[in-house]
Protein backbone atom coordinates (compact mmCIF):
# COMPACT_ATOMS: atom_id res chain seq x y z
CA UNK A 1 0.00 0.00 0.00
CA UNK A 2 2.66 2.21 1.17
CA UNK A 3 4.70 1.45 -2.17
CA UNK A 4 1.29 2.99 -4.46
CA UNK A 5 0.72 5.70 -1.92
CA UNK A 6 4.68 6.71 -3.07
CA UNK A 7 3.67 6.22 -6.56
CA UNK A 8 0.62 8.55 -6.38
CA UNK A 9 2.78 11.46 -4.53
CA UNK A 10 5.94 11.40 -7.06
CA UNK A 11 3.40 10.94 -10.29
CA UNK A 12 1.74 13.95 -8.59
CA UNK A 13 4.90 15.97 -7.75
CA UNK A 14 4.33 16.00 -4.38
CA UNK A 15 7.14 16.90 -3.35
CA UNK A 16 8.25 19.85 -5.20
CA UNK A 17 7.65 23.31 -4.82
CA UNK A 18 4.51 25.01 -5.73
CA UNK A 19 4.97 27.76 -8.27
CA UNK A 20 5.10 31.69 -6.48
CA UNK A 21 2.22 33.88 -6.53
CA UNK A 22 2.80 37.68 -6.03
CA UNK A 23 1.50 38.71 -2.64
CA UNK A 24 -0.99 41.11 -4.27
CA UNK A 25 -2.49 37.97 -6.47
CA UNK A 26 -2.90 36.10 -2.83
CA UNK A 27 -4.82 39.23 -1.90
CA UNK A 28 -6.77 39.48 -4.84
CA UNK A 29 -7.77 35.61 -4.69
CA UNK A 30 -8.43 36.08 -0.62
CA UNK A 31 -11.02 39.06 -1.37
CA UNK A 32 -12.76 36.82 -4.28
CA UNK A 33 -13.47 34.01 -1.95
CA UNK A 34 -14.04 35.73 0.57
CA UNK A 35 -16.62 38.24 -1.51
CA UNK A 36 -18.25 34.83 -2.25
CA UNK A 37 -18.50 33.11 0.58
CA UNK A 38 -20.52 36.20 2.07
CA UNK A 39 -22.79 36.19 -0.86
CA UNK A 40 -23.41 32.56 -0.73
CA UNK A 41 -24.15 33.09 3.11
CA UNK A 42 -26.73 35.60 2.23
CA UNK A 43 -28.59 33.51 0.29
CA UNK A 44 -29.53 30.86 3.08
CA UNK A 45 -29.08 28.07 0.71
CA UNK A 46 -30.71 29.27 -1.94
CA UNK A 47 -29.33 28.99 -6.04
CA UNK A 48 -26.13 30.69 -6.28
CA UNK A 49 -24.96 32.23 -9.58
CA UNK A 50 -22.34 29.82 -10.11
CA UNK A 51 -25.11 26.88 -9.97
CA UNK A 52 -26.26 27.50 -13.44
CA UNK A 53 -23.05 25.66 -14.30
CA UNK A 54 -23.20 23.22 -12.18
CA UNK A 55 -26.74 22.28 -12.95
CA UNK A 56 -25.39 21.33 -16.84
CA UNK A 57 -22.80 19.48 -15.20
CA UNK A 58 -25.10 17.62 -13.32
CA UNK A 59 -27.47 16.67 -16.06
CA UNK A 60 -24.53 15.89 -18.88
CA UNK A 61 -23.85 13.03 -15.55
CA UNK A 62 -27.21 11.74 -15.89
CA UNK A 63 -26.43 11.20 -19.68
CA UNK A 64 -22.61 9.77 -19.31
CA UNK A 65 -23.50 7.43 -16.31
CA UNK A 66 -26.98 6.39 -17.58
CA UNK A 67 -24.88 4.45 -20.42
CA UNK A 68 -23.89 2.21 -17.37
CA UNK A 69 -27.63 1.57 -16.32
CA UNK A 70 -30.32 3.34 -14.48
CA UNK A 71 -28.67 3.10 -11.01
CA UNK A 72 -25.88 4.83 -11.44
CA UNK A 73 -27.11 7.14 -14.28
CA UNK A 74 -29.34 8.36 -11.02
CA UNK A 75 -26.06 9.10 -8.95
CA UNK A 76 -24.41 10.57 -12.12
CA UNK A 77 -25.36 13.92 -11.74
CA UNK A 78 -24.01 14.55 -8.59
CA UNK A 79 -20.93 12.21 -9.35
CA UNK A 80 -20.02 13.84 -12.68
CA UNK A 81 -20.38 17.28 -10.69
CA UNK A 82 -18.28 16.81 -7.70
CA UNK A 83 -15.65 14.72 -10.10
CA UNK A 84 -15.03 17.99 -12.75
CA UNK A 85 -13.50 20.52 -10.24
CA UNK A 86 -11.80 18.11 -8.24
CA UNK A 87 -10.14 16.38 -11.03
CA UNK A 88 -9.23 20.21 -12.18
CA UNK A 89 -7.83 20.58 -8.84
CA UNK A 90 -6.05 17.73 -9.17
CA UNK A 91 -4.17 19.05 -12.48
CA UNK A 92 -3.52 22.24 -11.11
CA UNK A 93 -1.73 20.21 -8.38
CA UNK A 94 0.15 18.08 -10.06
CA UNK A 95 1.47 21.21 -12.40
CA UNK A 96 1.95 23.09 -8.29
CA UNK A 97 0.05 26.00 -9.54
CA UNK A 98 -1.40 27.10 -6.33
CA UNK A 99 -4.03 29.50 -7.39
CA UNK A 100 -5.80 27.48 -10.17
CA UNK A 101 -5.53 24.66 -7.51
CA UNK A 102 -7.30 26.39 -4.69
CA UNK A 103 -10.19 27.84 -7.20
CA UNK A 104 -11.24 24.34 -8.09
CA UNK A 105 -10.84 22.99 -4.50
CA UNK A 106 -13.02 25.83 -3.30
CA UNK A 107 -15.55 24.76 -5.92
CA UNK A 108 -15.34 21.53 -5.19
CA UNK A 109 -16.31 22.40 -2.17
CA UNK A 110 -19.10 25.07 -3.30
CA UNK A 111 -20.68 22.08 -5.03
CA UNK A 112 -21.52 20.03 -1.85
CA UNK A 113 -23.89 23.39 -0.82
CA UNK A 114 -25.86 22.91 -4.24
CA UNK A 115 -26.08 19.08 -3.34
CA UNK A 116 -26.62 19.49 0.44
CA UNK A 117 -29.85 21.92 -0.95
CA UNK A 118 -30.96 19.16 -3.42
CA UNK A 119 -30.66 16.54 -0.16
CA UNK A 120 -32.98 18.25 2.26
CA UNK A 121 -35.40 18.87 -0.40
CA UNK A 122 -35.93 14.63 -0.56
CA UNK A 123 -38.84 14.60 0.80
CA UNK A 124 -40.67 17.85 0.20
CA UNK A 125 -40.01 17.99 -3.02
CA UNK A 126 -40.56 21.97 -3.47
CA UNK A 127 -37.92 22.49 -5.97
CA UNK A 128 -37.90 22.64 -10.05
CA UNK A 129 -36.74 19.90 -11.52
CA UNK A 130 -34.83 20.35 -14.93
CA UNK A 131 -34.26 17.06 -17.16
CA UNK A 132 -32.49 16.54 -20.89
CA UNK A 133 -35.21 13.81 -21.15
CA UNK A 134 -38.83 13.13 -21.48
CA UNK A 135 -40.11 15.90 -18.34
CA UNK A 136 -42.97 13.39 -17.94
CA UNK A 137 -40.49 10.98 -16.35
CA UNK A 138 -38.53 13.32 -14.16
CA UNK A 139 -37.82 12.00 -10.66
CA UNK A 140 -36.55 13.87 -8.00
CA UNK A 141 -32.78 12.05 -7.77
CA UNK A 142 -32.16 12.58 -3.65
CA UNK A 143 -35.86 10.98 -2.95
CA UNK A 144 -35.17 8.34 -5.25
CA UNK A 145 -31.41 7.56 -3.68
CA UNK A 146 -32.37 7.90 -0.08
CA UNK A 147 -35.84 5.99 -0.31
CA UNK A 148 -33.79 2.88 -2.21
CA UNK A 149 -31.02 3.79 1.09
CA UNK A 150 -34.01 3.68 3.49
CA UNK A 151 -32.60 7.22 4.41
CA UNK A 152 -35.81 9.59 3.39
CA UNK A 153 -36.12 10.37 6.68
CA UNK A 154 -32.68 11.29 7.94
CA UNK A 155 -32.58 14.00 4.89
CA UNK A 156 -32.01 17.16 5.91
CA UNK A 157 -29.87 15.67 9.14
CA UNK A 158 -27.29 14.37 5.58
CA UNK A 159 -28.11 17.62 3.51
CA UNK A 160 -26.89 19.24 6.95
CA UNK A 161 -23.55 17.16 7.12
CA UNK A 162 -22.94 17.84 3.82
CA UNK A 163 -23.40 21.73 3.81
CA UNK A 164 -21.19 22.01 7.04
CA UNK A 165 -18.56 20.11 5.05
CA UNK A 166 -18.94 22.17 2.36
CA UNK A 167 -18.64 25.23 4.24
CA UNK A 168 -15.37 23.30 5.94
CA UNK A 169 -13.90 22.86 2.74
CA UNK A 170 -14.06 26.36 0.72
CA UNK A 171 -12.88 28.71 4.16
CA UNK A 172 -10.00 26.19 4.56
CA UNK A 173 -9.34 26.25 0.56
CA UNK A 174 -9.01 30.22 1.38
CA UNK A 175 -6.70 29.57 4.78
CA UNK A 176 -4.45 27.46 2.85
CA UNK A 177 -4.33 29.75 0.15
CA UNK A 178 -2.93 32.19 2.40
CA UNK A 179 -0.58 29.97 4.15
CA UNK A 180 0.90 28.88 1.32
CA UNK A 181 1.80 33.02 0.38
CA UNK A 182 2.87 33.36 3.71
CA UNK A 183 5.05 30.48 4.16
CA UNK A 184 6.27 31.20 0.53
CA UNK A 185 7.39 34.70 1.45
CA UNK A 186 9.11 33.39 4.83
CA UNK A 187 11.02 30.93 1.91
CA UNK A 188 11.83 33.45 -0.18
CA UNK A 189 13.38 35.87 2.78
CA UNK A 190 15.27 32.43 4.27
CA UNK A 191 17.06 31.59 1.21
CA UNK A 192 18.06 35.23 0.03
CA UNK A 193 21.60 35.25 -0.24
CA UNK A 194 23.45 37.49 2.20
CA UNK A 195 26.46 39.27 1.29
CA UNK A 196 29.39 38.83 3.58
CA UNK A 197 31.82 41.99 3.47
CA UNK A 198 35.48 40.85 4.70
CA UNK A 199 37.47 44.06 4.56
CA UNK A 200 40.77 43.40 5.67
CA UNK A 201 43.00 45.75 7.67
CA UNK A 202 46.48 46.94 6.75
CA UNK A 203 49.32 45.48 8.71
CA UNK A 204 50.53 47.32 10.84
CA UNK A 205 47.25 48.35 12.64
Amino acid sequence: MGQYLEALREWMHADEDWQPLPRWAIAAWSVFFLLFLVYSFSKHGGFLFIDSANLVVHEGGHLLFGWFGRTLGLWGGTILQWLVPLLLAATFYRQRQPAGFVFCLFFFFENWLYTATYMADARAMALPLVTTGDPDLVEHDWNTIFTTLGLLRYDTAIATAVRLGGWAGMIGSVVWLVLRGRNSKTQVELGQPRIMLNVNKPSGQ
